[in-house]
């Protein structure tokens, strides 16, 4: 990675920096207002009922999408990729991922549920999630059309010509499964509506750890990289002087051995 030094930047008085951070403090609050006026663009968008019967699996049983809310209003959730026969869930989910699981108590306690889903059967994301030292409620949406109808997982036959319909239009997209995130809503009836969907980009806003490096001088110091984020390791994996390749392309995901997740065919 690039390392950034005083002779590479400009160098001034203290007077000087400060009349430099008043500037940009302006269109820092600038971008906050912004950003509160989107905010409330994305709390008025229509709602769509929700008409199909999923179930997921759950430690505690299976469960409708309704039962997913455990008796909140709201319910967020991430779409990690984790597919089936996969050794290991997503590098770049798991860097997400970090973020929900010091999250997820507190907004519990603003009457929303945040949890995550993914295709792979349960067995293999219960023992992902107690690797990765996790308690974030995680549901296996195996067998049903949850993640096709969201767009986060794509069949074979709609990878054959080398796009998927994912963010709203069509893309070339390599692996099996997307990075996403969904959000519902539950009325006094109990009707369960969908009100919100992001994926790419649009999921930057929930990675802590780049909200923190984009403060720094050197922000994510990602340019020289051929895939952006060759550097995300899973927090298990990083080891002192590890090194970045900048020429790494974006690895798929590699199959689990055979044997190692005794539901993924159940």
């Amino acid at each position: 990675m690039t390392t950034r030094t005083a002779a590479q930047t400009k160098v001034v008085s203290k007077e000087k920096w400060l009349e430099a951070r008043k500037e940009l403090l302006a269109e820092e609050k600038k971008f906050t207002r912004q950003r509160d006026a989107l905010s409330a663009k994305r709390r008025e968008m229509p709602w769509v009922k929700v008409e199909k019967n999923y179930v997921f699996d759950t430690p505690e049983g299976k469960k409708s999408l309704s039962e997913l809310f455990a008796g909140r209003g709201q319910l967020i959730v991430y779409h990690f990729m984790l597919g089936p026969d996969w050794a290991e869930g997503c590098r770049s989910c798991s860097f997400l991922a970090d973020t929900i699981e010091g999250a997820f108590v507190h907004v519990a306690h603003r009457d929303t549920t945040l949890m995550a889903v993914s295709r792979a059967p349960l067995a293999q994301i219960e023992a992902f999630k107690k690797r990765m030292g996790w308690h974030f409620p995680w549901a296996s949406s195996y067998g049903s059309d949850f993640n096709y109808d969201y767009h986060v997982s794509f069949k074979p036959e709609e990878r054959k010509n080398g796009k998927v319909y994912y963010n709203y239009g069509m893309v070339e997209f390599p692996p099996e499964e997307g990075p996403g995130l969904s959000v519902f809503a539950k009325d006094s009836k109990g009707a369960v509506y969908h009100t919100y969907s992001s994926y790419a980009r649009g999921l930057d806003i929930l990675v802590g750890p780049y909200n923190y490096l984009d403060l720094t001088p050197k922000g994510r110091d990602e340019d020289g990289l051929a895939f952006s984020m060759a550097w995300v390791r899973h927090h298990d994996k990083y080891e002192d002087g590890y090194v970045v390749d900048p020429k790494a392309q974006y690895e798929p995901p590699q199959v689990a051995k055979p044997g190692c997740c005794p539901e993924k065919h159940s």
